[in-house]
């Protein structure tokens, strides 16, 4: 998706003020942590540690990377003894 400037006028936001946004999944991070997308506006947002949805903020993002790559070492090793 393209990137959107917070302070242009959008009918999209005002849906998703008055509405309620429409999120789907755009990646899965680990098994319980996702990032979402909201399919009018455009906003992402993600899982936080207490199970909340938050917007997804560089810090976020970069945090969710370090936990995407943890997971797929463990889900590996994981893998690689059970064989």
């Amino acid at each position: 998706m393209k990137e959107r400037n917070p302070k242009t006028f959008s009918f999209a936001k005002v849906f998703c003020s008055i509405f309620g946004h429409k999120l789907v999944v755009s990646k899965n991070v680990t098994d319980h942590v996702h990032e979402y997308t909201c399919r009018k506006c455009g906003m992402e947002m993600t899982d936080t540690a207490n199970g909340l949805l938050a917007r997804l903020t560089p810090k976020f993002k970069e945090t969710n990377e370090y936990i995407a790559q943890i997971h797929q070492k463990r889900k590996r090793k994981h893998l690689k003894h059970a064989s």
